[in-house]
């Protein structure tokens, strides 16, 4: 399978990637979609086996000794999402050599890490591993987390970066304990073989399975871990097309769609996917309604359309996952082509505020075109796939359509499905009338034309605002996928054959749906009138509606929820901090010595006391020492750290300590361990030395005696847990049952010349040492580097451009 090759393909091209960048500039995205587009085009190869029930697989060894691998699989749902990771992502990259024309400034940095992005979303859409998975899903927070926060002068960039780190890998966290309780529940970790044969009698189910959902519903921004999804719009315009249209925050989506045949009739699976999703899409709709800046508009449409495809992906019907391979692909296509538009727009125009935009649809009639029908196929209008969807989704959740979900709940949900695309119909067409419209003086920041008073109390006239022509370059993007969601729409003959495939192991119930233009006069048509009817008044009186909205009630916003849960994570650290962190050495070693006493300390002398442990005999192998030295030597140690604890000069105890590390040094030696004395001896010699020099800053006598009753404390602490650790070395060594571990190393040991089993362990494992302080020394290079070029960025921290002034404010207000 040519699919792991293509992974490694992508992450190689992220390596080459800089220096051609500094020789191509932003024609180096071109480069870049080669690897996307190879993808795209090897999923389009193998379609029609896929589409006919012959999934595509490959295995790779990850651990081999512990029986792990890397298993890749492409069915129908993979398919799909390939298909907009890959393919509508390859469309952005091309996009974005015409957008970053011109622009070189951390150019080499940007593409390789969209590059990766790719990689790791190609990775969890083909996964097969729950644990292979959940890398790549991880991977996808880390490349987003730098990807949003790409312009590193901006703090609201690296505020945003932040928040959608935060909350996607912190629930994320959650995601992979359910994982583990679900393959420990099903005695497996590929996620076919799960879904396949579900572990429905494990009582461990119900619990992995909200794990699972919780980090479901980050990634894909559901109420109320919603807040991150618009603050991210601080990125360049293609990182967002990308990132929030066709790839990150449909992983949630794809791993719910790819969870639910197995365990959609799993309580509480079904009630958390329906009630949440359609929160989220009535939320996002509500808010889309008030932006005024199009990225923001596009971006809070996104959050509405995400709870929709949540509620379609998890609904366990056979109609409703028709339906969700349908909105998938149209949500894949027109808001991508949204967000280009946007991009253009304010390329062109120098801002994407509606209140300062007027008349484009006369100079940029085609990036309008563009624009209508991506936002027509977003509100659900024909010939458009955005259509298609959504018939079969109105379709799914008629009462009494489908068994699986009672006639009170579907028509609960439908309902909720009817309200929440009146609200996408009405921000659908407040996109386009923003962004291409002509509008009143009263509606827009523009100056009228000077002397243009209207007649009979008519507004003045405004002017348009100005726009360049953007180069064919520029459009082909954006118009491409548009046609997409048209040709699809028209003839969804393609989309159908994948999603009748994905829905497969559903009951269809005799009665199997297909993605069509036309079903014919249904109920779900009429819906679709109501809706458009609804829609279009609600537009119509939008003043009346904005003023509505201001009167709402203000309720806590999830936003301000994750300020609070920070700000209350920060307060509880400094207050735990402050009280533990004391900066005294010896409260610190009685902590630790108190906790080791108070947990294994007791459980062992409960152990002792109820007979649990067999106590060795005096006789049994017990004895004072192995040579009377040894007994010197441990008399030294004690009356020179006993000398050191009554010292009140610094240099005597400096040497009593010294000669105690000494003595150790010297029980080693005899115990027959030399490399570990002279190891001792080493870092003995050094402290010495050091401290001689430090104690000829200090007084000779220490400045505070310690009080009586503290200093006789730790006595007893000290005391007691020396007293335990050799109580607990006796009995382990009296406990053994089985054959000691050593006597299969003695061929080993012979093997490779040495008598010192201890070294000839080090030995054979000496590159793994190496490798761990090698890790060790680039994490410190990091950090040093880090600290050293921080104070050569140039921050800006003053206020923010009007485009960017509402995104920034957002927070605040909610």
């Amino acid at each position: 399978m040519l699919l792991p090759v293509i992974l490694a393909l992508h992450a190689a091209t992220a390596v080459l990637l800089p220096p051609l960048v500094r020789l191509l500039g932003a024609r180096a995205f071109l480069v870049a979609s080669l690897p996307p587009a190879l993808s795209a085009v090897w999923a389009l190869s193998r379609s029609p086996g896929i589409a006919a029930g012959r999934p595509a697989e490959a295995s790779v060894p990850w651990v081999p000794a512990l029986d792990i691998t890397l298993d890749f699989r492409v069915d129908a749902l993979s398919l799909a999402m390939v298909l907009l990771v890959s393919g509508v992502g390859a469309v952005i990259f091309c996009y974005s050599a015409a957008y970053f024309r011109g622009d070189r400034a951390g150019l080499a940095r940007l593409t390789s890490i969209m590059v990766l992005f790719a990689g790791s979303m190609l990775g969890v859409v083909t996964a097969d591993n729950l644990f292979a998975l959940y890398v790549f899903w991880e991977l996808t927070s880390v490349t987003s987390f730098l990807l949003v926060g790409f312009d590193q002068r901006k703090d609201a960039a690296g505020r945003a970066a932040l928040q959608a780190l935060i909350t996607t890998a912190g629930a994320g966290l959650f995601m992979l304990i359910g994982f583990i309780l679900l393959g420990q529940a099903g005695g497996t970790y590929r996620i076919s073989e799960l879904v396949a044969d579900p572990p429905v009698d494990s009582p461990l189910l119900p619990v992995a399975l909200v794990l699972v959902l919780i980090g479901a519903f980050a990634k894909s921004a559901q109420a109320p871990l919603h807040y991150w999804l618009p603050g991210a719009m601080v990125a360049p315009t293609p990182v967002s097309a990308y990132l929030h249209a066709a790839a990150m925050v449909k992983g949630g989506v794809y791993l719910i769609a790819r969870l639910a045949p197995g365990f959609a009739d799993v309580d509480p699976w079904r009630a958390l996917v329906l009630a949440f999703g359609l929160a989220t899409m009535v939320i996002g709709g509500w808010r889309a309604l008030r932006q005024t800046d199009l990225k923001l508009l596009v971006a809070h449409g996104t959050v509405s359309q995400l709870g929709f495809l949540c509620l379609l992906a998890g609904a366990g019907t056979h109609t409703a996952a028709v339906a969700a391979v349908g909105a998938l692909l149209a949500h894949g296509f027109f808001k991508s082509t949204l967000f280009l538009v946007v991009g253009v727009v304010d390329h062109q125009t120098g801002t994407r505020d509606i209140r300062r935009l007027n008349g484009l649809w006369r100079s940029l009639p085609v990036t309008a075109a563009a624009a209508g029908l991506a936002a027509a196929s977003m509100a659900g209008l024909p010939p458009l796939l955005g259509f298609v969807g959504k018939e079969a989704a109105l379709e799914a959740f008629l009462p009494g359509h489908s068994p699986e979900l009672p006639p009170l709940a579907a028509g609960l949900e439908l309902a909720g499905l009817v309200l929440a695309s009146v609200l996408t119909f009405a921000y659908s067409a407040r996109f386009w009338w923003g962004a291409f419209g002509d509008k009143r003086a009263s509606e827009t920041d523009i100056e009228p034309v000077s002397g243009a008073g209207g007649e009979g109390g008519a507004e003045p006239r405004i002017p348009r605002t100005p726009a360049a022509r953007p180069s064919a370059a520029f459009l082909a993007a954006p118009v491409l996928l548009s046609l997409c969601g048209l040709v699809l729409g028209s003839l969804p003959g393609p989309a159908d054959a994948i999603a009748a495939a994905y829905a497969g192991p559903y009951p269809d119930h005799g009665k199997p749906y297909h993605l069509a233009l036309w079903h014919g006069l249904s109920a779900p048509l009429l819906l679709t009138a109501l809706v458009i009817a609804a829609g279009a008044a609600l537009f119509r009186w939008r003043e009346g509606f904005a003023r509505l909205q201001d009167r709402a009630p203000r309720v806590i916003s999830a936003e301000m929820g994750y300020h609070l849960f920070l700000h209350g994570t920060y307060t509880i650290a400094l207050s735990v901090t402050r009280r533990l962190q004391t900066g005294s050495l010896p409260a610190y070693l009685g902590i630790i010595l108190a906790t080791m006493l108070a947990l294994p300390g007791v459980r062992l002398a409960a152990a002792l006391i109820g007979g649990e442990v067999a106590v060795p005999s005096p006789g049994d192998g017990l004895r004072l020492w192995d040579t009377p030295l040894e007994g010197v030597v441990a008399a030294v140690i004690a009356v020179t750290a006993i000398a050191a604890l009554r010292e009140h000069r610094r240099f005597p105890a400096l040497i009593l300590l010294s000669a105690t590390g000494f003595g150790i040094a010297g029980l080693f030696v005899l115990h027959g361990a030399p490399d570990l004395a002279l190891t001792l001896i080493l870092v003995e010699t050094l402290t010495t030395i050091i401290l001689v020099f430090v104690l000829r800053r200090l007084p000779a006598t220490f400045s505070v005696r310690a009080p009586g009753w503290p200093k006789r404390w730790m006595v007893v602490l000290s005391a007691a847990a020396g007293a335990f650790i050799s109580v607990s070395l006796w009995l382990m060594a009296g406990a053994r049952t089985a054959e000691p571990i050593s006597v299969g190393y003695e061929a080993a040991a012979e093997q490779a010349g040495g008598r010192n089993l201890v070294n000839t362990i080090l030995a054979d494992f000496r590159a793994l040492d190496t490798f761990g302080e090698v890790v060790v020394l680039l994490t410190a290079a990091v950090a040093v580097a880090s600290l050293v070029l921080l104070n050569r960025r140039h921050r800006v921290v003053d206020e923010p451009s009007a485009d960017e002034e509402q995104i920034e404010e957002e927070g605040s207000r909610r």
